[in-house]
């Protein structure tokens, strides 16, 4: 039982690593313009289609194909706000969300006439042998996720201490009027976090297709489970995203082994609603200390 308790747990901490990742990049969207950017879902699709167009159909190396797609899922999502919702003549929340949910059809349907509705495959980024821990059988993707996923918030929590853009990103999502008044130029910042916010969702997607499936509309289950993680951990807060995507993992993967797996996706959100119900600030609540 202890064991299998393990497997449970560790399953739990890869998908969760996945729900991190997409809840960060929400987080870093709320808190630059206060909206739900939608498009996030659809970022995760994109990573993982860039990935197998360069890798699959264009021959080059994965190492090499990785970085390039995340790169060019981040371009996407700053023209996204560039082209968007800059313009947008309305800036109030609700109509900004609205405009998120168009282009997230949009690209869906983009994605779609691309590379079709089949489902596709990408290989592990390492062997497929498991490997064995105190009992429980664990595969290098899911070791490849989580170190990657750990690298992300390390490299994310340094951009926003340690460098200039970072710090001004910051003083942005604190206080837009003030910043502006300090030559800060705030489209530029946001534009900077839809960038981010990109480049996360396709790691995520990078991640998770060679232990899951890739077609047009993979990102939607995903990113919404990100968004309960973001909601769970509380939303706008950094460190509440990476807890609460990877509780919602482990809590997913626990009911889906305990439980029966036929209720696993209902699992994120009904501990979502349970949240709205009884503590609507999340795990650590929303607070100026955790705002990126």
């Amino acid at each position: 039982m202890a064991d299998q308790l393990l497997q449970f747990v560790l399953s739990g901490l890869t998908t969760g690593s996945i729900y991190a990742l997409v809840a960060l990049g929400f987080c870093i969207i709320h808190n630059a313009t206060g909206i739900v950017n939608f498009t996030q879902v659809d970022f995760i699709t994109l990573g993982g289609m860039v990935m197998y167009t360069l890798f699959r159909q264009v021959g080059v190396q994965q190492w090499i194909a990785f970085p390039l797609a995340v790169a060019a899922v981040g371009v996407v999502g700053a023209m996204v706000q560039r082209l968007a919702i800059r313009p947008a003549r309305s800036k109030e929340v609700i109509h900004l969300i609205f405009i998120t949910i168009g282009i997230s059809i949009v690209l869906r349907g983009g994605i779609k006439q691309i590379w079709g509705k089949a489902s596709m495959a990408l290989p592990p980024l390492s062997g497929e042998e498991p490997l064995r821990f105190l009992g429980a059988t664990v595969l290098p993707q899911s070791i490849w996720i989580f170190l990657i996923s750990l690298a992300v918030v390390v490299a994310l929590h340094l951009f926003f201490t340690r460098t200039t853009t970072g710090k001004a990103m910051r003083a942005t999502a604190s206080n837009p009027r003030a910043a502006s008044l300090m030559g800060i130029d705030s489209n530029k910042m946001v534009m900077v976090s839809f960038l981010l916010s990109g480049a996360i969702g396709a790691v995520a997607g990078i991640l998770i297709v060679p232990i899951t499936t890739l077609a047009y509309d993979v990102g939607i289950m995903i990113g919404l489970k990100g968004f309960a993680g973001a909601i769970l951990g509380g939303y706008g807060s950094f460190f509440g995203a990476i807890v609460g995507g990877l509780c919602l993992g482990v809590l997913e993967s626990l009911g889906a082994g305990i439980v029966s797996s036929d209720y696993k996706d209902a699992i994120a959100f009904v501990i979502l609603i349970m949240v709205l119900f009884f503590k609507p600030s999340g795990i650590l609540g929303k607070g100026e200390s955790t705002r990126v």
